[in-house]
This record gives C-alpha cells, sequence and structure tokens, in this order.
C-alpha cells in the first residue's frame, strides 16, 4: 500500500512540472518583441557654451609717484576727475634747479662766443688748434650740462600720461614726496578690458575677433565684449590659457567680477540624454540592425540637459533606439514602433 501511494505521488509531481514547464515554454513563445522608438542619426548643428570666471582691468591703470623727491609747492588732483594727457597734475619746489639752470645757460652764451671768436682766429693762424679745441670742450660740457638740469626740472613737473580718470588724492599740497610716495591712481575710463582663462582643450573656441557675453556679478544685464589677445603658451600648472577681451558695449567698474560665456556652433551627431546607456568602461547606445538590437560603444562630446554629442560610434543614417532601451537584449529582436527624425 505505501509502495503504491508513493508511485501515485511522484507520477502527481511529474505531471505538475511538466505541465507548468509546457506554460513557461508556450509563455516565452508567445511573449512579443519590445516595443521601441527609434532616431535616426543626423547631421545637426552643435551649440558649444563654456561659462567661465573673469576680471574687469582698466585698459590702462597705473599710480602717480613722483620722479624726484621734494615739497609739493602746487597740487591739482581732484577727487575722481577727468584729465586729459598732458594736464599739470603737481609741481615740486625747483627754485634751487632753476637757479642752477639760468646760471648754466650764462656761462654756456659766453662760451658760445668764445668759441666763435676763437674759430676766426683759429682760420688766420691768430690760435694754436689746442687754445680752440679747450673752448669747444667747454662748450659741449656746458651744452649737457643744461640739458641735464633741464631733465631734472621736468622731474618736478608731475604730468598726466594718458586722458583719463583720477583716483582718490593721497597727498595734499606742502607734503614732502619721494618717487615712493603715492600720489594718486589714474585710469582709463572709457574702455575696459575683461581677463580670463579657458581650458586648453577649448582653446580652439578663442581667437582675436571672437565675441563674448559677459554678464556682471549680480545683474541680469548681458553685455558683449571681443577677443583681443591670448598668451601664446598653456599654464603648466592649472592647463588654462589666459584671454584678454575689449568690452564693446555697456560699462564696468576696474576690479569687478564677471561670468563670460563662450559659445561656438559645429555640425555633428546628437542623441537624446536618456538615449545613452553607462557602462563601467564605456558608453553605449543601442542601434537596430536588420530588426535586431546591437549595442555600441560610443564616445560623447558636449552635454546638455537634452543633448548629447556622439563623437564616434555611430554613422549617419544610424537607427538609434530612444525609448524602451530598458526591455531591450543584445541581438534580440525588437520592433520599431515610432521613427523620429528629430530630437522630442
Amino acid at each position: 500500500m505505501n509502495l503504491k501511494l508513493s508511485l501515485f505521488l511522484l507520477l502527481t509531481i511529474s505531471l505538475l512540472v511538466a505541465c507548468k514547464k509546457t506554460g513557461k515554454d508556450q509563455n516565452k513563445k508567445d511573449k512579443p518583441p519590445p516595443l521601441v522608438d527609434v532616431l535616426i542619426a543626423g547631421q545637426q548643428e552643435i551649440p558649444i557654451m563654456i561659462e567661465v570666471n573673469g576680471a574687469v582691468v582698466a585698459f590702462d591703470m597705473i599710480e602717480i609717484h613722483p620722479e624726484a623727491s621734494g615739497r609739493i609747492t602746487w597740487l591739482s588732483m581732484p577727487d575722481g576727475a577727468f584729465v586729459q594727457e598732458g594736464t599739470i597734475l603737481a609741481r615740486l619746489n625747483n627754485e634751487e634747479l632753476q637757479a642752477q639752470l639760468d646760471q648754466q645757460k650764462s656761462q654756456l652764451a659766453l662760451a658760445e662766443k668764445t668759441e666763435k671768436r676763437l674759430n676766426g682766429l683759429l682760420k688766420v693762424n691768430g690760435v694754436n688748434q689746442a687754445e680752440y679745441d679747450a673752448a669747444l670742450n667747454q662748450l659741449n660740457v656746458l651744452e649737457a650740462s643744461v640739458r641735464i638740469t633741464s631733465a631734472q626740472l621736468d622731474k618736478t613737473i608731475i604730468k598726466a600720461p594718458f586722458s583719463g580718470k583720477l583716483g582718490l588724492r593721497q597727498v595734499s599740497a606742502g607734503a614732502y614726496v619721494t618717487p615712493q610716495t603715492v600720489l594718486g591712481t589714474l585710469s582709463q575710463s572709457d574702455k575696459v578690458k575683461i581677463d580670463f582663462s579657458v581650458p586648453e582643450t577649448r582653446v580652439s573656441l578663442v581667437k582675436p575677433g571672437t565675441r563674448v557675453m559677459i554678464k556682471p556679478n549680480g545683474s541680469n544685464d548681458t553685455l558683449v565684449a571681443t577677443v583681443m589677445a591670448l598668451e601664446p603658451r598653456i599654464n603648466e600648472e592649472s592647463r588654462n590659457v589666459n584671454v584678454r577681451a575689449l568690452l564693446t558695449s555697456g560699462s564696468l567698474y576696474p576690479g569687478s567680477f564677471v561670468k563670460v560665456y563662450i559659445g561656438q556652433s559645429r555640425s555633428g551627431i546628437n542623441v537624446p540624454t536618456n538615449a545613452i546607456i553607462p557602462d563601467a568602461l564605456a558608453n553605449q547606445l543601442v542601434v537596430v540592425e536588420g530588426g535586431k538590437a546591437v549595442f555600441k560603444n560610443v564616445e560623447t562630446g558636449n552635454r546638455s540637459s537634452k543633448k548629447v554629442e556622439i563623437l564616434s560610434g555611430i554613422n549617419i543614417g544610424d537607427s538609434v533606439v530612444v525609448s524602451g532601451m530598458l526591455f531591450v537584449r543584445p541581438g534580440a529582436i525588437v520592433k520599431v514602433r515610432r521613427t523620429l527624425n528629430v530630437i522630442p
């Protein structure tokens, strides 16, 4: 009796397992291929935009120092005033130098007369050559002395080297100053420069004449600047290239912090960001070939929230799966539900 019951139970279990397996095979056989949407890869204009930090620099800016030491006898440096090139800003006490120059000029006038008289006598052998040479040498020495004293006098007069706006005055009339003393600052206020750096991988985006967008800190205004020049070498520590641009619209204060936006466009293949399948070794795309799913490793370029540039791995005309890729396996048959020509 026990033997019959055991055989019956074994037969029942075998029938149940066989039925279950048959059901699974039937379900697997009847399961339809996954539905996918595909994008036909095509050549598109790809905008490239990078953002870097920049600093506003005065086109010309100097600290005003006297070239000589002395007491200021006259001063005209109003805070924030605009001055033209060559405007006299200050004078130092130069009475001693002026008296010295007057003395040298008197001696020079006498030396000129002596040289002229001896030159006439030399022609008629009235004097020897040595006497004339001594007089001529004296004349040359006095002329040089006059030039030296005149140059020293010029150093007592401080002039604006270019047209611009004065900063805050640091001294007062009557103060004793030296070449180390800062009288104030002068900056060219009608135009400013923007200094910024770009990564070496983006150097191709900028060249002299390139227009860049400038956004001041804490403002929604957008200004325009034109690249003037680039450093001829890459910084070995930062791997960046220093760039200088001239602001062509609006106005900014030197020293301000700004955002610099550099944009360009080029032709290439774009796919939706969600079509990329990240892998441990490479990014992948699913391409439909002959009705089957083929996984391809791709090299990506610029990326935005919606698009990714594909540098290599697929070709123009390939059918790239843009939806349903999570249900697709390599080599599996897929059914294309919709074909797109542009990124949705």
